[in-house]
């Protein structure tokens, strides 16, 4: 099952998610304790646009940095392509320069 990962938008420690697991309101980060449900934390939150939100449906929120009750939030996730093998970042550029010698 792939893992899910976001970064709190306080400290950007990385929050693991299974695939199919919510963020609810009073989830907060297990390192700085900040709340995970808010609309920096949120995929559709876009300070370029009307109301912050990308989300035409979704109503205003005045805090955007507090946990709150949006039903359209959902964590703006990344999938985590690097494997804990312990393999270091100039084995990958090594790797990577190998595919492109003559």
């Amino acid at each position: 099952m792939p893992q899910l990962a976001f970064s709190c938008f306080q400290c950007g420690h990385s929050v693991q998610l299974i695939t199919a697991q919510k963020v609810l309101k009073n989830d907060t980060c297990p390192k700085c304790n900040a709340d995970l449900h808010t609309c920096r934390n949120c995929r559709f939150f876009d300070p370029s646009v009307h109301n912050e939100c990308r989300e035409t449906q979704a109503e205003w929120v005045r805090y955007k940095d507090r946990a709150n009750y949006c039903d359209y939030f959902e964590p703006s996730t990344h999938v985590d392509l690097v494997r804990k093998s312990g393999a270091s970042a100039d084995d990958a550029k090594k790797k990577w320069d190998s595919l492109f010698k003559k």
